[in-house]
């Protein structure tokens, strides 16, 4: 870990590997921990700010999330005008202000204002995080980077719930925001004094609205782009339905209370797992082999897990050994659906990512937010509409590939991709 990374703009601070990856796992935690950590709380959120319907605490998960979807496509052109540090610092100046009218909410409505800007601040630290490894890294020294930062990064969605159930034993859910506000001015300062400037001058692009919608454009109507993007919206709305609705089913329908945390933990740590070993198994065998192959899984387990909740299996264990079978099989099929999309707009890669980060960030979200409340004190609306978009991104995946399934990249080159 004593690698010095090259800094292309003179400073006088270069940083070490260790730090580099510290700092950019704490980036991109910032987006996690305000999701995972609130899962606890949102009975008492609803209880003390009065909501309407039992489901519409919900709502703080959705909001969030729309707001971070949203927001990726500004942060790409911005920070390619006037340079990543300045926009993260400021994203996260606007972190610090929703997150602290979050904490003095009076009401449900401002709470979920203030969530939809933090999560459009959120959105920073995802886009910018992989620029700035862009930027100071490059072939396999990225991979390198951004594979250390993941296999930490895995550690987040396991211990956050359980870190948000521990401040709620000792202070209300505001506290559980003053640790967010904590967190993110803590980062803010690490990056102001550690993190030079890492846009060469000579790179930065002139902000320009017709130039990014005409991007933009193109990789909407880039069929493989398009395809695994509305696949991607498509399979991801399970995933944003089970993070709205996984409070209420396991603690209330499943009665565990305050250990509600490790029931989530043990499904997390499955797509931890998976997560890890896609990066190992990729390149072997291929993302279109790994991502279908799962998806067919993914879709098989929900199915029959859905059968057997409208037989009367609706036991704990049954449901937490189903759920993370299926769930795990994420990290086979994220990022290779990403990779997927990305493989014939590479001349406008960074524009292209941040469409695939918005398109498939929205439709999720509301996609998800529809499941979630079909809730109705069952799990089955949640299993139920897992299968049934698993079963749509099959479709969608197969319209894409023309019908062919578990072809290999090398096969598709010969056959250049086409607008849609």
């Amino acid at each position: 870990m004593s690698t010095t990374i090259a800094n292309p703009v003179p400073e006088p601070a270069s940083m070490k590997l260790g730090e580099l990856v510290a700092l950019l796992v704490a980036m991109t935690a910032v987006v996690a921990l305000a999701i995972d950590m609130m899962l606890p709380a949102l009975g008492n959120i609803a209880a003390d700010l009065g909501t309407a319907h039992s489901n519409d605490r919900q709502y703080v998960i959705t909001t969030y999330l729309l707001g971070f979807g949203g927001a990726q496509l500004i942060y790409g052109p911005l920070s390619d005008a006037y340079g990543r540090k300045p926009v993260i610092l400021g994203a996260l100046g606007l972190f610090l202000v929703a997150t602290l009218v979050c904490m003095l909410s009076q009401s449900f409505e401002m709470l979920l204002v203030a969530r939809v800007f933090q999560g459009a601040a959120a959105a920073a630290c995802r886009v910018i995080a992989t620029a700035i490894a862009r930027d100071l890294t490059s072939g396999r020294r990225m991979a390198e980077v951004m594979s250390m930062v993941m296999t930490v990064f895995m550690a987040v969605p396991v211990l956050a719930p359980s870190l948000g159930q521990l401040i709620l034993f000792v202070l209300p859910w505001q506290g559980i925001f003053g640790f967010l506000l904590i967190f993110a001015f803590a980062l803010m300062v690490w990056l102001h004094f550690r993190m030079p400037e890492t846009l060469h001058p000579e790179f930065r692009q002139k902000l320009g609205f017709a130039t990014s919608f005409h991007a933009f454009a193109e990789a909407m109507t880039t069929r493989l782009t398009l395809g695994y993007t509305l696949a991607g919206a498509a399979f991801f709305s399970g995933l944003y339905a089970f993070l709205g609705s996984s409070e209420q089913i396991f603690a209330e329908h499943f009665e565990l209370g305050d250990r509600f945390p490790l029931a989530f933990a043990a499904i997390a740590l499955g797509m931890g797992v998976t997560s890890y070993a896609n990066s190992k198994l990729v390149m072997r065998l291929g993302q279109r082999r790994l991502s279908h192959w799962a998806l067919i899984a993914f879709t098989l387990i929900s199915a029959a897990h859905a059968g057997l909740l409208l037989a009367g299996v609706d036991n704990l264990l049954v449901f937490i050994i189903m759920l993370a079978a299926a769930m795990a099989l994420l990290g086979l099929i994220g990022a290779n659906f990403s990779a997927l999309a990305m493989e014939p707009v590479g001349h406008i890669a960074g524009t292209a990512s941040a469409a695939y980060g918005f398109m498939t960030g929205v439709l999720a979200a509301l996609a998800g937010a529809y499941i979630g409340q079909l809730y109705d004190g069952t799990p089955v609306p949640l299993v139920m509409g897992q299968a049934a978009m698993g079963g749509l991104t099959i479709i969608v995946v197969l319209v894409t590939e023309r019908g062919r399934l578990f072809a290999n990249s090398e096969e598709d080159e010969a056959a250049p991709d086409t607008p849609a």
